[in-house]
């Protein structure tokens, strides 16, 4: 199982400019849906996706970070565009 502290700082290592962990973004694992969630919160904005089966345990064993980037990168730039 991965560790979920581990993952939120593998996210902000890829993505500086997105903030503090547990503050502008946080990872949890849910267990219905079997994959881990992402949750960014800006201003007074929140969004949240869930990343692709795999896609957070390939990253963090150094192999691929491409499906949990372009995720993160989607949810990042949906969320910079709101009023």
């Amino acid at each position: 199982m991965i560790d979920k502290n581990a993952l939120c700082e593998k996210i902000r290592e890829i993505y500086p400019d997105i903030g503090q962990c547990g503050i502008d973004i946080d990872v949890a694992y849910d267990e219905e849906q079997a994959r881990w969630t992402v949750h960014l919160h800006k201003d007074h904005h929140q969004l949240k996706t869930f990343l692709e089966e795999g896609d957070a345990e390939l990253c963090l064993s150094g192999r691929q970070c491409i499906g949990l980037g372009v995720e993160i990168t989607q949810l990042r730039d949906t969320i910079d565009r709101m009023p």
